[in-house]
């Protein structure tokens, strides 16, 4: 996984999400990040929005994470492509695996 090619801080962890949320976490993200570290800490807190082991499809996970980027389309492409969650080879369900 990428998290294990990186050495992270609490310290930087904060800095990054202070820095990409500036309303908080709960808010929407400002700029997606161009950085790999970056978007991995970025995608930690994203993929918490979901519930593990709960079967979505494409319309629920386009929704929410609208509320937290504009360009859902590329936030959706990281976290499927980093395996933060699996979708179906039909590309009709998605998850996050336990």
């Amino acid at each position: 996984m990428l998290g294990e090619r990186f050495t992270i801080t609490d310290i930087e962890w904060e800095k990054v999400l202070g820095n990409y949320f500036k309303q908080g976490i709960q808010g929407p993200l400002d700029v997606f990040p161009s950085k790999e570290k970056r978007k991995y800490i970025i995608a930690q807190e994203i993929i918490k929005q979901f519930e593990v082991d709960r079967m979505y499809v494409e319309k629920e996970i386009n929704d929410l994470l609208a509320t937290i980027y504009p360009e859902f389309s590329t936030v959706r492409r990281f976290l499927i492509d980093y395996r933060f969650m699996t979708r179906s080879y039909d590309g009709r369900q998605y998850w996050i695996e336990g």
